[in-house]
């Protein structure tokens, strides 16, 4: 079977006339956003797969742009982000439940969710169906995958402007050995979620 594709989608749809399909990223950075987009797929939506549409993990940096682009045009989209301060004040369950939630606000629907992975981290009254690896396997959420994680890379290549001694541009906020090397050389900035820090700043050894 070619993934990803409909199936889980339009099978859902037997028994609901629209579905919310959500991805995150950022969620195991240390500097950054975490963000979360929401798609809608409905009867209404073409089956037409976008060419170059999965797991945005598994798109090569250059294309992303242009696959993103072709998700947003296929389906109706939003995002939600929490920014880091936020992630240490709320947790980071919590903010990812805060950003899937402004999202889904922003489609104005109150459809069941489809979301990527084994646990329901969102929490809500609303309907949530898990799927392990739907990033990979259901197209509409890697629809998500991918406008999420162009959404991201592009506000760390801005940030990384102001703070370029953290090679933001590469690493997108995760603790690469450079990154790990400027936060103990630097120390952090606000853009840094400081209480994920602490055995960084002070242990020779990495936090991941």
């Amino acid at each position: 079977m070619t993934f990803p594709n409909l199936e889980l989608e339009q099978r859902l749809l037997k028994t609901s006339g629209q579905l919310v399909c959500i991805d995150e990223v950022g969620r195991g950075a240390i500097a950054g956003p975490v963000v979360v987009a929401a798609t809608i797929f409905d009867n209404n939506c073409s089956t037409e797969i976008p060419a170059g549409l999965k797991d945005s993990k598994l798109i090569a940096e250059p294309k992303r742009a242009g696959v993103a682009e072709l998700a947003s045009n296929w389906l109706q989209s939003s995002v939600g982000l929490v920014h880091a301060s936020q992630v240490d004040s709320i947790g980071i369950n919590e903010a990812l439940k805060k950003a899937a939630l402004n999202a889904i606000a922003e489609l104005n629907t109150s459809g069941p969710v489809l979301l990527d992975g084994k646990h329901n981290w969102m929490g809500t009254e609303l309907e949530v169906i898990t799927q392990i690896k739907a990033d990979q396997k259901c197209a509409a959420v890697s629809a998500a995958s991918i406008i999420a994680k162009h959404y991201r890379d592009e506000i760390m290549r801005e940030l990384d402007t102001k703070y370029p001694a953290y090679h933001w541009r590469a690493n997108k906020g995760y603790a690469s050995d450079s990154h790990i090397m400027a936060l103990r050389e630097h120390g952090p900035t606000e853009i840094h979620r400081k209480s994920w820090l602490t055995r960084i700043l002070n242990s020779e050894q990495t936090l991941f």
